[in-house]
């Protein structure tokens, strides 16, 4: 495995300054974030700019998703024998320029295909740019650089969608696309200047990378990060509906919830990545549990505002704990196809997402009330705790490869 994540796949070049080539690869997951989530909090602007019904507007994120989904593996297996470094330079590239198709798309179904295409590269991206920082640092620090590779996500929900919020809701909501635009831009001017150039595998292909669709140990990760942070999403989903009308919090203090919220997703996976590098499965097994008891302390504490407030940072904190986890558990068990599988955890993510919202709105449509989402994300966390040890048995009779 050394031999595809170790700073040796570097060999013939120096990164003058890792931290900056870490921190230019953020930035994409700034303008990922940004473009991903501030879609929810646009929703009504949407809908009355282009004259649809709100279930149409929802699609235009379903859509995003969806590209997501398809996008992961397609576009890391096609680009399998590019350096790495050229491949997240084109797949910014394609991200940027998708998003500004976004701003000026004329109708619903020109804004449709955009956001579909606007995900295509969302898990490539991640994909490599999390192979791409794990090769830059020795083993023992693989899960801090991907850590701080995905807090580029974390952070977009504290700074940057607040304030792409508050800039579509003012002048107009077509400028959420110019902004990501922006910050593709200078994502693509930094890694371009930061990250080393790196030689793609000798052997890579996409038939290479399609091997690792062979392994059970990637399906069971890919399952862990499915159903184990659909929990995380069938709360925030509804977070806003349930700090209104369960904890009595005024609809202005909303952006503050989703800052704390993500707060916590930064905190979170900083602290992911350091007990990561320590032990993965540890890991797993400790923060799953831990999502499950946070999101029923998060249904208690949802009665009072200020109970309520701390335990959505909290709750925030322990789902981002699982992502850089998840991220080397898939590199590990893949190593040779580890943009794929690295990818793949995106896309899983989303499938998440979906079925996060899913279960979450079912049960919400059953009448069981705003905090129940809460309690649905605690059994699916206990759920993939149990896909967790199944995976941890079966490596103990058959390992990993080295």
């Amino acid at each position: 495995m050394s031999s595809v994540l170790s700073p040796s796949t570097a060999a013939g070049t120096k990164a003058p300054n890792i931290g900056m080539a870490i921190f230019a690869l953020a930035m994409g997951g700034v303008g990922i974030g940004v473009t991903e989530f501030t879609m929810m909090g646009l929703l009504k602007e949407v809908e009355q700019g282009l004259e649809i019904s709100t279930p149409e507007a929802g699609h235009l994120i379903s859509a995003y998703a969806l590209g997501v989904v398809v996008g992961a593996p397609l576009l890391a297996a096609v680009g399998a024998k590019l350096p790495r470094k050229k491949l997240a330079l084109g797949l910014l590239l394609f991200f940027t320029v998708a998003n500004l198709t976004s701003f000026i798309a004329p109708d619903y179904g020109s804004m449709l295909l955009s956001r579909f295409a606007a995900g295509l590269p969302h898990g490539a991206f991640f994909g490599v740019a999390a192979v791409i920082a794990a090769s830059l640092v020795p083993p023992s620090r693989r899960g801090w650089a991907i850590s701080m590779v995905m807090a580029g996500l974390s952070v977009s929900n504290v700074v940057g969608v607040p304030f792409a919020t508050w800039l579509g809701q003012t002048f107009g909501w077509r400028l959420l696309f110019v902004l990501v635009g922006g910050i593709g831009l200078l994502a693509l001017a930094m890694v371009w200047k930061f990250v080393p150039f790196q030689h793609a595998h000798p052997d890579a292909s996409i038939r290479r990378e399609l091997g690792a669709l062979k392994r059970l140990q990637v399906w069971l990760a890919l399952l862990v990060g499915v159903v184990g942070f659909g929990g995380f999403f069938a709360t925030y989903t509804y977070i806003a509906h349930t700090m209104t009308a369960v904890a009595g919090i005024p609809s202005a203090l909303i952006p503050l919830v989703v800052a704390l919220y993500g707060l916590g997703m930064v905190a979170g996976n900083i602290v992911g990545g350091r007990l990561a590098d320590k032990s993965v499965m540890g890991t797993l097994y400790r923060v799953l549990p831990a999502i499950a008891v946070a999101l029923v302390a998060y249904a208690v504490a949802a009665h009072w505002q200020w109970s309520a407030m701390v335990m959505v940072f909290v709750v925030g904190a322990a789902g981002s704990m699982l992502i850089p986890a998840l991220q080397t558990r898939l590199l590990d068990a893949s190593p040779d196809a580890p943009s794929l599988a690295s990818s793949l955890n995106h896309a899983a993510l989303n499938v998440a997402n979906a079925l996060g919202a899913f279960l979450g709105g079912l049960v919400i449509a059953l009448g069981w009330g705003f905090v129940a989402p809460a309690m649905v994300g605690a059994v699916l966390a206990v759920l993939g705790f149990g896909v967790a040890l199944l995976s941890g048995l079966l490596e103990r009779k058959r390992p990993l490869a080295a």
